[in-house]
Order: C-alpha cells, then sequence, then structure tokens
C-alpha cells in the first residue's frame, strides 16, 4: 500500500495572516508573543488540513518566520559576528535582524533558491564558524505537532546543500573544511529528534540537480553515514531536476528513502524504478509542486505503472514543497468556472496526491468521479477557444533577426543619449517605485470595490504622482521616475492589461520575508489591446523638465513570476510577451519618453539548473529582451534591472541583451560583483546599487561614498550611474528622502573629486 507525504506547505496562511502579523512586528504594534500565537495557530490549521487530506507524514519544520534556511542558521548558531550574538539562545530580534539589517549592522545577503522566485538568507561562513544548537524553535514545533496527533515528519535542509548555498566570507577559505564541524551539530539535531520520538526525517539535498564537482559529492559520502547513526529513517529529498547520474551514489549512502521530481524530471522515474533497492523507500514527486495548473490524474496513474508494485516502500508526494504555489482555490471566487477548472493550488494538490494513492492501493473504481472529473478539465484546456489568437500566431511567423537589434552600436547611442540628455557625471536616478503609502493602496482598493470612481481614483493616482516628482527634485535626483502609484504588482499590473493572462484573488505566494506576490495565470496566447503606460508617464513628464523614464518589466521576468501555460514551449510564450512590450516602449517613445526601463531581474533565475541547458535559454531569453526593446531610436536611453541573483556565470549573455544601462544589485554583496563586470571588461553603462532597499536601515554618505569609490575603480567613469539597490515600494517617505539624500549628496561629492 503506497504512503502519502508532504515535502512543505506555505505559512503564509491563506489570508496572509503570517504577511500582516511580521509587519505589525516589527512597527511595534504586535509583542512577540502575539506574533509567536499567530504562528502558532496558523501551523496547527496548515497541519490539520494536510491530515484531512489523507497524508500518511506531514511535514514539520518547514514552517519558517522569514525563511527556511535563515532557521537553519539560527538553530546552528551561525550567526555573523557583526549582530553580536555570544552563544545561547538566537532570539528573534537577532533572527529579524540577520534578515533585515539593524542601523548598525547590515543584512545578511539574499538570493534565488535555485530557479523559483522565492529569495533565502545566504549563510555566512569563515575559519572561525562553530555550530552549535542554538533554538529551540523547531524542537517546539515537534511538540506542537505531537500534542495534536499529527504524524510528524521533520524537514531539513540537508547539511551539504547549506554549505554549498553559502559563501565563504574569507578569501581562499574553502567551507568544505567546515563539514566534520557541521555534521556533529546535525548529528547532536538528529540524536535530539530522535529523543522526541521523531520517526523520519526528511533532508533536502537540492544541489544534487545542479552540476556538482567531486569534493562536493564526496561530501555526501563523508556526511551520511554519520547522520544515518542517530536513530531516525532519513529521507533524502531532491527536486528542480533529474539526479539519476548520481544513483550508484545515493544507493550506496545509508538512506532510509529518497525522493526524486518526476515533474521536472519524468525520465529519472524509469532508472530509479529498474535500480533503487526494493526494500527502500521510494519518493515519487508526481504532482507540479511550482504550478497552478491541475494534474491530469489519468496521465499520472499511466506514468506510476512501473512502480506501483512497491507497496509502502512507494510514497506519493508533490515535486517539491508546495511553497511555490497559493494555499487554496476554494478561496477563489471571482474566477470564471471553465478557468478554475484547470487549476489547483496547494490544498488540491494534497487531494490529487491523495486520489493517485487511493487509485494504485485500492483500484481506479475507487476514485471513478475524481477520475472522470480530471479527464473533463484536461479535455477543456485542450479544446478551449479562448487559448489561441491567430494574430499573435502570425505576428511571430513574420518575425526577423533585423526586429531583435538597435540601429546602432552602444559606442553611438551613448553618444546621441548624452546629448539629448545633457546628464551630469554620475547621474543619479531609482529604481521605479516610490513608496507605496496607506492612501495610494486604500484609493487603490476602494476603485476595484467599486466604491471610489475612476475619476475620484485617477485624482488620487496623479496626487500621488505629483508628490513623488516633486520630492525627487527637491531631492536634486537627474533622472526621474513617476513613482508607480497605480501599480499594485510589477508583474500583475501588466498582466491585467495584456490578453491571454488571468489573475485570481487571493493566489499569493512568498517572495521573501513578507513580500507576497499574486503571480498571473498565462493561460493562452499573449497580447497587448492598448497602451499601459504611456498616460501615466506622459503625465509625469508634463511635471518636470527633467528626464522621466518610463518603466516597464521585461518579458523573461513576466514569464518567471507568472504561472506560465504548460501546453508550449516556455520560449514561444516569452516571444509573445516580447513583443506586446515592444508596442509600449514604441508608443513610450512616440508620447516624448526618451528614458526606458525593462526590469528584467528574473533573467539569471529562469536559468536551468544544468550548464548543458544554458545556451538554449539564453538565446530565447535574451532574443526576448532585445524583441522588447530594439524598436526605438538611438537617442532612447533603455535601461534595464536586475538584482538578488549570481550574475557572474551569464555575464556574455546580459552584454548580449546590449542595454544602454544595467542597474544591478550590489549592496549587500560589498560591490562584490563589479569584480566580475569588471573582469568580463561588460561595455555599457552600470548603475551598482549603492544601498540595500529591503532593509529599515539608513545608510550614511560615507557609506555610500565607499561603495562608489569601489565600483569607480572598476568601471570607467563615463559609464558610472547611482541608484539604490532595487524599488522603494516597500519603504517609508521617511527612510527613503532620507536615504536618497545621502544618495544624492554621495554622487556630489563623487563629482567633486573627479574634478578636482
Amino acid at each position: 500500500m503506497s504512503k502519502t507525504h508532504n515535502l512543505g506547505f506555505p505559512r503564509i496562511g491563506r489570508e496572509r495572516q503570517l504577511k500582516f502579523a511580521q509587519e505589525q512586528f516589527w512597527r511595534g504594534e504586535l509583542s512577540a508573543a502575539q506574533l509567536q500565537d499567530t504562528a502558532a495557530t496558523l501551523r496547527a490549521q496548515h497541519w490539520q488540513w494536510q491530515r484531512e487530506a489523507g497524508l500518511d507524514w506531514v511535514p514539520v519544520g518547514d514552517f519558517a518566520l522569514y525563511d527556511q534556511v535563515l532557521n537553519l542558521t539560527a538553530l546552528l548558531g551561525n550567526v555573523p559576528a557583526r549582530y553580536g550574538f555570544s552563544g545561547g539562545e538566537v532570539g528573534l530580534d537577532t533572527y529579524f535582524a540577520m534578515a533585515r539589517g539593524t542601523a548598525s549592522a547590515p543584512a545578511m545577503e539574499m538570493t534565488k533558491w535555485f530557479d523559483t522566485n522565492y529569495h533565502y538568507i545566504v549563510p555566512e561562513f569563515t575559519a572561525d564558524s562553530r555550530f552549535e544548537l542554538s533554538s529551540h524553535a523547531l524542537f517546539d514545533e515537534v511538540q506542537e505537532a505531537q500534542a495534536q496527533s499529527i504524524p510528524a515528519k521533520v524537514v531539513l535542509l540537508g547539511p551539504v546543500s547549506y554549505l554549498f548555498l553559502g559563501k565563504s566570507k574569507q578569501a581562499g577559505f574553502d567551507r568544505l573544511n567546515l563539514l566534520p564541524r557541521l555534521l556533529k551539530a546535525y548529528a547532536s539535531l538528529l540524536l535530539r529528534l530522535h529523543g522526541l520520538g521523531v520517526q523520519w526525517v526528511q533532508l533536502d539535498e537540492p544541489i544534487l540537480a545542479l552540476d556538482l564537482d567531486e569534493p562536493w559529492l564526496a561530501a555526501f559520502q563523508q556526511a551520511y553515514p554519520l547522520l544515518a547513526e542517530q536513530g531516525i529513517p532519513i529521507l533524502l529529498a531532491s527536486y528542480f531536476g533529474d539526479v539519476s547520474r548520481h544513483l550508484p551514489l545515493l544507493t550506496r549512502l545509508p538512506l532510509a528513502g529518497v525522493h526524486i521530481d518526476v515533474v521536472r524530471a519524468p525520465e529519472q522515474l524509469s532508472v530509479f524504478a529498474a535500480q533503487w533497492p526494493q526494500d527502500r523507500v521510494l519518493s515519487v514527486g508526481i504532482v507540479d509542486g511550482r504550478n497552478v495548473w491541475r494534474a491530469d490524474l489519468r496521465q499520472k496513474l499511466a506514468q506510476l505503472s512501473e512502480v506501483a508494485d512497491r507497496g509502502e516502500q512507494l510514497w506519493l508526494a508533490p515535486s517539491c514543497s508546495l511553497l511555490h504555489v497559493p494555499v487554496d482555490l476554494a478561496a477563489e471566487q471571482k474566477l470564471d468556472a471553465e478557468l478554475k477548472s484547470w487549476l489547483a493550488f496547494a490544498r488540491q494538490k494534497l487531494d490529487e496526491v491523495a486520489a493517485l494513492s487511493h487509485a494504485l492501493n485500492q483500484g481506479e473504481s475507487v476514485v471513478s468521479a475524481i477520475l472522470a472529473d480530471s479527464d473533463q478539465a484536461a479535455a477543456s484546456r485542450r479544446s478551449s477557444t479562448r487559448i489561441h489568437n491567430a494574430a499573435v500566431a502570425a505576428r511571430l511567423a513574420a518575425l526577423t533577426a533585423a526586429d531583435a537589434e538597435r540601429d546602432a552600436p552602444f559606442a553611438v547611442r551613448q553618444v546621441s543619449q548624452q546629448a539629448h540628455l545633457n546628464l551630469p557625471a554620475f547621474p543619479t536616478t531609482t529604481i521605479g517605485s516610490f513608496p507605496q503609502t496607506q492612501d495610494i493602496r486604500s484609493a487603490r482598493a476602494a476603485f476595484k470595490r467599486g466604491e471610489l470612481d475612476e475619476a475620484g481614483y485617477l485624482a488620487a493616482m496623479k496626487s500621488a504622482i505629483r508628490l513623488a516628482v516633486a520630492k525627487q527634485e527637491e531631492l536634486g535626483l537627474d533622472v526621474l521616475v513617476h513613482g508607480e502609484a497605480e501599480r499594485n504588482d510589477m508583474v500583475e499590473y501588466f498582466g491585467e492589461q495584456l490578453s491571454g493572462y488571468a489573475f485570481s484573488q487571493n493566489g499569493w505566494v512568498q517572495s521573501y520575508g513578507s513580500r507576497c506576490v499574486k503571480p498571473p495565470l498565462i493561460f493562452g496566447d499573449v497580447s497587448r489591446p492598448q497602451a499601459m503606460t504611456v498616460a501615466w508617464s506622459r503625465f509625469a513628464q508634463t511635471l518636470t523638465a527633467r528626464p522621466m523614464k518610463g518603466m516597464l518589466t521585461g518579458p523573461v521576468t513576466m514569464l518567471q513570476w507568472s504561472f506560465v501555460r504548460d501546453d508550449q514551449p516556455r520560449a514561444l510564450t516569452a516571444r509573445q510577451i516580447a513583443l506586446a512590450l515592444r508596442d509600449e516602449v514604441c508608443d513610450l517613445e512616440a508620447a516624448g519618453i526618451r528614458v526606458i526601463q525593462i526590469d528584467e531581474p528574473a533573467i539569471r533565475e529562469g536559468l536551468p539548473l544544468r550548464r548543458a541547458d544554458w545556451d538554449a535559454y539564453l538565446q530565447w531569453a535574451v532574443e526576448a529582451f532585445r524583441l522588447s526593446a530594439s524598436g526605438v531610436q538611438n537617442e532612447t536611453q533603455i535601461h534595464t534591472h536586475m538584482c538578488y541573483s549570481e550574475f557572474n556565470d551569464i555575464l556574455p549573455s546580459i552584454a548580449a541583451m546590449d542595454a544602454d544601462v544595467i542597474t544591478i544589485e550590489t549592496s549587500r554583496s560589498d560591490m562584490e560583483l563589479l569584480d566580475a563586470f569588471a573582469a568580463f571588461n561588460y561595455p555599457n553603462d552600470i548603475g551598482p546599487g549603492v544601498y540595500d532597499i529591503h532593509s529599515p536601515r539608513i545608510p550614511a554618505v560615507d557609506e555610500m561614498v565607499r561603495l562608489l569609490e569601489k565600483a569607480r575603480q572598476v568601471i570607467p567613469a563615463e559609464r558610472l550611474w547611482v541608484n539604490p539597490d532595487c524599488g522603494l515600494k516597500t519603504r517609508g517617505w521617511h527612510e527613503t528622502e532620507a536615504a536618497l539624500r545621502h544618495m544624492v549628496q554621495a554622487a556630489r561629492q563623487l563629482r567633486e573629486t573627479a574634478t578636482a
């Protein structure tokens, strides 16, 4: 009889209760005890839902007040010295200081979790790093679950992946040297869990889907024999890719079971079916944990046929943690019936897993009604007339290579742009958004509810734009933005105006910390019925004589941060989005907007995990950006923005995008990324972020000057811009104005030293 389990559940709550509690706590409106009460209530609800779905094992340890990797860092006491931790219990103040920074200590680095839009807090390692159990949170959660009769399976990031995903903070130091020290802490952790009566531990080792050097593979052979001695059966979980090449290694390890993702890598199921020992658990990730489309259960049953004889050693699960999908489709009341019938959120995906298990264990007749409903949904998706658009197909067929090329090379464009824009040395700008105040949010919400008419809504948004422009002029910024008051989200805002997109009411997923996004659903061919941003940018330009920057989200980011249709190649959908954005770019130029930013923070995120697959992806991703940007004249300056990813290994492709100016996140890494840009000799303008907008701290002028001086050593002065790391939507006006005033002062100091 096959078993069912889950690798992880969304923690934000169906109504984003965690987000609101976090932010109230940070504002001092909620006590630590009240925050913990909210967390406990959410855990209990989520465990109960999973138990009701019929899971044999429910994950414990997947909940986090900020990030699951940060949880592990706190549990291990691996706290950087700058936070003043001297041992004992890592409290909430220290925990959030690592995530968000303080007035005296910057936050730890944050980067993308593999090729998802989730961000994790990057562990830091030095030769002096020590690991000692320093948080009781996990053990408390285990006891909470046991008190509620939850069959707990503890979930943790495995030790090899934890080391791999961190960063050495000393030049020349190999963090693998820390493995013996780290393993002692893991052994203590497992021993304590064993003492609490925990029967299974799931250790996630997602790096197995990457290209790993031999020392990292050898680390698995060093780690798992010791861990297996602690008395708890270990399920090693892989996901996001094919790990069948590691099957001999995995077989040698003393594991009680292994989890494989057969959604992203269906081909590996046959290999494991034939070669994984029959007396060990084979957990099959059969339902897509990263997308919202309903599973074709009959097709899934056919796929499982080759492992159906494994009995209790066969576990069924989603492909990965359900952290990446919304909580509950039942909360959606406005989606039309046909589209809703194509979808499954986290709770529904667990029902799918349970239905597959019942069909295997008791026969398909037991779930005949569920199978019939699945068949009907699959047929509806295949035959729906709302998916395909002949005009979009014709336009794609007419594309030529010239459509993805600017008229002149950057050196020629740069001269034309400087003559037209007349910017000073080290020009200052922001990434696009300004604080979304309560007044802005209230006006938008009232307009959506029908309580504010269109005239009142437009007046409220224009008032916010006037304020943003006036403040930028007073601060002395050189290239202004309109502040994006009218935008709910950088992807959702555009998707709402494009054909082929649909939207949920409550389809929220966590991006980082309390930041939640509601990804659009790309269900059909994409096109632009009418201009999306032109009127707002044109209005903003009338308020100032300085250049006003038009703000768009790029095609790859629109793709990556949406739930994308799975019935055609992603490259084709990206081209459709690119052509829709190209129309918008050309209309902005025609309206007199001569600086246009096309954000692509997700281009690195979309990179396949195996290097052998990179070239094909980068070719179509770069082409999509260039299609969106290449319809303008030389005088129009195209910017792009990227943040919180490692770009070193794809710099040739970033250069091939041929944006006139690229702004990047560098402050958390102390401008570390610029060394790669310098070594590559990046040819166009660069704006390295000089302060971290995700932290409430306001850096001093001297701190920004130091970073800019560091940048000036590797970027020619005539190609260096000054800007924050990212948009300012989540910050308040007080801290925004103070930080930008310091930033402008830092740029002016740089100009003075450059002319001295």
